[in-house]
């Protein structure tokens, strides 16, 4: 796998940093979108090694930077799960300019989320799947609830997220507050794999279980036995990319 440093144009405006990955020699056959869990960035393990798996089978994978995280420039404070999406929106429309539009989106855990909300409205996304996703957004209110006072009264809050303290204004949780994950995976009519293991420690598996009876066919679901949230582990990561890969394939022209 080679990866090319990539920078393009967010929801917001501001530059977002991000790495193309490729096959080593073949030309890529499919263009896909990788986006990055809740303020995570595109350099997890997670994206090395899924991502060497997909190249590996001729499937190109862009993976960038939201709004405000990593590299990429602006705020993380003024950006929301709208611009999120957004941000997916933009990097299909990168890719459609410059290299070709994306068949398949991938999302990680809250990634996964952005994901199927951007997949409705990238008309070339043939193929979508998530990884380790929650069925709701409850675990992003109630982080955000913990300190409702404080973001009515000042507009904004410090939280301690990952051992990082990140600033979160009013503005994410009553945007927050319109996203309903489960309308957006009923009216979802793509070809769907949800991947989840049984292991996860943040993200239980009755999640996978309650976004597959929400989904339309054709769908399908793949538990893993031992792999955690963030698939640490390279052999999982490699695993995934390699299921993603047979499954999706069946799908593209």
């Amino acid at each position: 796998m080679k990866s090319k440093r990539l920078q393009f144009t967010g929801s917001l405006g501001f530059k977002l940093s991000a790495l193309l990955d490729l096959p080593d020699e073949a030309k890529p056959t499919v263009y896909a979108i990788f986006a990055h869990c809740f303020t995570c960035n595109k350099n997890y393990k997670i994206f090395n090694s899924v991502n060497q798996a997909l190249t590996n089978n001729n499937i190109a994978v862009l993976r960038f930077d939201f709004t405000g995280i990593g590299a990429s420039q602006g705020s993380f404070a003024d950006t929301n799960f709208s611009s999120n999406v957004s941000d997916i929106i933009a990097a299909a429309e990168f890719l459609e300019i410059n290299y070709e539009a994306p068949q398949l989106l991938i999302g990680h855990s809250f990634g996964g989320a952005a994901a199927i909300h951007a997949a409705a409205r990238i008309s070339s996304c043939t193929t979508l799947v998530t990884i380790a996703m929650p069925s709701n957004l409850n675990s992003v209110r109630n982080l955000m609830f913990s300190k409702k006072a404080e973001l009515q009264q000042k507009g904004e809050a410090i939280f301690e997220i990952s051992d990082r303290h990140i600033k979160i204004k009013k503005q994410f949780l009553d945007n927050i507050e319109q996203i309903n994950i489960k309308d957006a995976i009923a009216n979802l009519n793509k070809p769907y794999l949800i991947i989840h293991s049984l292991a996860d420690e943040m993200v239980s598996i009755e999640n996978a279980f309650q976004i597959l009876s929400i989904a339309n066919h054709p769908k399908n679901f793949i538990s893993l036995e031992q792999a955690d949230h963030l698939l640490s582990n390279n052999k999982h990561g490699e695993y995934v990319g390699n299921l993603i890969a047979i499954w999706a394939g069946q799908y593209f022209e």
